[in-house]
């Protein structure tokens, strides 16, 4: 966790950040604040797949916060979107502690978190994707 933290300052600091969230949004060239809120969320839940939740929101927090600047949209819902697709983790065990505990002493195996995950893991984002920006509008 303290070298996620590290690590998220230091992008933030070095100005990383900012050019990841330029290129994001040129890449998106004008389109809509909903669709660079999808990506983010999209991006910090597959991360968080992959490393812990607190890791991944950390390291994608300060790119989330510069593209909501750069788009001129108040952050709050990029925040949001951070902060929920980086608890999301249900298609694997490593994305929370707890998942990992239950991998191991019940001698899961990786597809059973898919199999079961994945359909957890698309109705958590499409009402979370549908909820966020009527709560916190752009």
């Amino acid at each position: 966790m303290l070298g996620a933290l590290t690590l998220a300052s230091a992008v933030e600091n070095t100005g990383v950040a900012a050019i990841i969230a330029g290129g994001i949004e040129q890449l998106l060239n004008g389109s809509s604040p909903y669709l660079a809120f999808v990506a983010i969320f999209v991006l910090t839940l597959l991360l968080t797949e992959l490393i812990t939740n607190s890791a991944a929101a950390a390291l994608i927090f300060p790119i989330a916060y510069n593209i909501a600047l750069g788009l001129g949209v108040d952050p709050i819902p990029f925040v949001m979107a951070v902060a929920f697709a980086a608890s999301g983790s249900f298609i694997s065990p490593y994305g929370y502690q707890t998942n990992v505990m239950v991998y191991n002493a019940g001698n899961y195996q990786l597809t059973d978190f898919v199999k079961f995950g994945l359909p957890v893991s698309i109705v958590y984002s499409a009402t979370v994707l549908l909820m966020i920006p009527l709560v916190f509008p752009f």
